[in-house]
């Protein structure tokens, strides 16, 4: 049994409202302690009323109430809308706590949704993503995943792993039942080969989701005076960073960030890279070489008013290994117009190209954006476990491994998508078994 626990669910500000939420299997008692109007029998509504602490009333509140397991803990919950003084709210919580309740710690709630059932491990993370959302896109991805599209997604791969490991248990603990198919090598090497086509797919539609949810982190580089500053500028619309024309004005790392075409895009401008006697410019110079090796992008700029040297030639292959996109800044002040080459001028603001080839780049196509996908460093890695696993059992298979060793394979990829829900990873397969092939009939 869970402690009832209480907590302020609204941010700890003044404002005309807030709300105290109250869950556990002795809500209904402690609150019917310290509310002026009877709560029993335990019911689902609003009553209007006092919170009182003995004689002393604390506020005028409208009190929800919520009866297990129709909730969104699964628990008996009790909310309290009082005034939003934080001195009201403390007052309400210690009198809560001095009948009985515990002060819930952090994600407390939602984490007892998900042990009793409520949400999955994937809604409880997008609870969390949706009160962090830096976007629309990025919000509207994480309500997908809330209101259960995401799991119901994942749910035909981990369908079709249980299908086939079932079959395998079968054929070889009950070997007598010869109207059920027969396993074979041949028949794991088809079906793995489906679920590794499929594992991809959900990887690749998940990475695209990823970028969205966290954005790209991108490092504006290269030699002094090239227009890295006015880049920036142009970028985030606004005169954030310094512009002269002086080389090595920016020494240090000046941030920005947008939204573009649905992407957060957090910008890094950073010290011109040349060879300096300057020891200050040089901290800075050393802060870009470790941007561009934390970056997700590199934009690098080149002065396309002046023939590229050895400098340029240094800084394209300090950054070959990166995501790349080499831009020719200062178009306006020259002629030239070599196809292949992307030119801009920062101080015109005409850099639209430079912005479709980062979200081209990326991938990022209109259906992403309403697309339900696993899009955190957890359910992608774990995803990755399961597409490794399948993958290992194919070639057990081919190497014509006996199904029970091929077995082993699938039971850990069966493992670890249930992980990505939250499951507990128990690899007894006999309910799977029973469900499917009505064995004790």
């Amino acid at each position: 049994m869970f402690e009832t626990i209480v907590a302020l669910a609204t941010p700890p500000l003044k404002s005309a409202l807030a709300v105290i939420r109250l869950s556990g299997e002795d809500a209904f008692l402690i609150a019917d302690k310290v509310f002026s109007k009877d709560l029993t029998p335990k019911s689902r509504g609003m009553h209007y009323g006092n919170i009182v602490n003995g004689d002393e009333v604390i506020d005028e509140v409208i009190l929800l109430s919520y009866v297990g397991p129709s909730s969104f803990t699964g628990e008996d919950v009790i909310e309290i809308m009082s005034h939003g003084s934080m001195v009201i709210v403390e007052q309400i919580i210690e009198v809560l706590i001095r009948y009985g309740a515990r002060a819930a710690e952090p994600g407390e709630f939602s984490a007892r949704a998900f042990y009793n059932g409520k949400i999955d491990l994937i809604q409880a993370e997008a609870i969390n993503d949706m009160i962090n959302a830096k976007s629309r896109e990025a919000k509207k991805l994480s309500l997908l995943s809330l209101q259960g599209e995401t799991t119901d997604k994942i749910l035909p791969l981990q369908t079709k792993i249980a299908d086939l490991l079932s079959l395998i248990e079968v054929n070889i603990d009950y070997p007598e039942y010869v109207d059920i198919e027969v396993a074979t090598n041949e028949k794991v090497i088809k079906d793995t080969t489906v679920m590794i086509n499929e594992a991809n797919k959900l990887l690749d539609e998940g990475r695209q989701g990823q970028i969205i949810r966290e954005g790209i982190k991108a490092a504006i580089v290269g030699k002094p005076n090239v227009g890295k500053s006015s880049l920036l500028n142009a970028l985030i619309a606004e005169e954030k960073a310094i512009v002269t024309d002086i080389a090595g004005t920016t020494r240090d790392i000046v941030e920005g960030e947008i939204n573009l075409h649905g992407i957060t895009l957090r910008l890094a401008d950073t010290a011109g890279i040349r060879t300096s006697d300057d020891k200050i410019e040089n901290i800075g110079i050393l802060k870009a070489e470790q941007e561009i090796e934390d970056a997700d992008l590199v934009i690098l700029v080149l002065d396309a008013s002046k023939p590229e040297d050895k400098e340029d030639e240094r800084l394209k292959t300090l950054t070959k290994d990166k995501n790349r996109i080499i831009v020719y800044n200062k178009s306006d002040l020259t002629s030239k117009d070599d196809p292949d080459k992307l030119y801009i001028s920062a101080l015109t603001r005409d850099i639209s190209e430079l912005e479709k080839r980062i979200v081209d780049l990326f991938g990022i196509e209109e259906a992403t954006y309403s697309r339900p996908a696993l899009n955190n460093p957890r359910q992608l890695g774990l995803l990755s476990q399961v597409r490794d696993d399948l993958q290992k059992a194919k070639q057990d298979a081919l190497n014509e491994l006996s199904l029970d060793l091929v077995a082993v394979s699938l039971r850990d990829a069966y493992d670890h998508i249930g992980a990505i829900f939250g499951d507990q990873g128990d690899t007894d397969i006999t309910h799977e078994i029973f469900s499917r092939f009505c064995l004790g009939k």
